[in-house]
């Protein structure tokens, strides 16, 4: 099973959908995704993922299947960085490796960052909803973080989401501490995030990322260009 996880095109917030450059950045990866087996489109219920999707599910012929629980996470530290709330995916680095000692899966809520307990609480929304849907395609998943599948599976899906909700989902699936997941890596608009789940030893599987934040579509076309990284705080306005 391969899963591709998608972050919108670039968005217009103010009226939940995508800018022009986004509806050319849509076009050019449901292009990209011609060749590409995709048996099932879900997507999160926010115009701007639907509206990304859209171009995809015209192409493939296919229904967008809404999933409240890829919805943005709108979670924030008690704590101001510079004066300003902090979007805990948006946290610097330093935060997280400074840290003593240094976050692991059952540990990184401790952190002063972290410790909301909101956070714990949306995340396991999050979980519920990843092992749910991985569970349909049949793959239940265990307390090691190993699914546990009857048989092969060759199916692939194209997940429509965000950034903060990407990280947080990918995080769960590969079984990496949220902080440190978070302060690593960054999904830029219509990027495609591939996940394969690595099936081995009779009947077990664990997912493997094989690209991350993939925009070599938008760069085909010139559109890599014409923005900077969207969300990145204090890197870029």
């Amino acid at each position: 099973m391969r899963i591709y996880v998608i972050r919108h095109a670039d968005p217009d917030y103010e009226n939940g959908t995508i800018t022009a450059l986004g509806h050319q950045e849509a076009e050019a990866l449901s292009e990209r995704l011609d060749d590409v087996r995709i048996d099932r489109i879900y997507s999160s219920p926010k115009g701007r993922a639907v509206h990304t999707a859209e171009y995809t599910a015209k192409r493939k012929g296919l229904e967008i299947e809404v999933l409240d629980w890829l919805a943005e996470v709108d979670w924030w530290s008690e704590n101001e960085y510079n004066g300003h709330p902090l979007a805990v995916y948006n946290a610097h680095g330093f935060l997280v490796r400074e840290m003593e000692p240094q976050p692991t899966w059952g540990t990184w809520h401790e952190n002063e960052w972290f410790s909301d307990p909101r956070i714990r609480r949306e995340f396991e929304v999050i979980q519920t909803g990843s092992d749910l849907l991985m569970a349909d395609h049949g793959y239940v998943k265990d307390a090691c973080g190993v699914y546990r599948h009857d048989e092969p599976n060759e199916v692939a899906i194209a997940v429509f989401c965000h950034n903060g909700l990407g990280l947080t989902w990918l995080a769960h699936l590969l079984n990496i501490p949220l902080p440190l997941f978070w302060t690593s890596f960054y999904l830029r608009p219509a990027s495609l995030t591939t996940v394969l789940m690595d099936e081995r030893d009779g009947g077990k599987a664990t997912p493997r990322c094989l690209n991350m934040s993939d925009e070599t579509h938008l760069v085909a076309k010139g559109l890599d260009k014409a923005r900077v990284p969207n969300g990145i705080v204090n890197n870029y306005e």
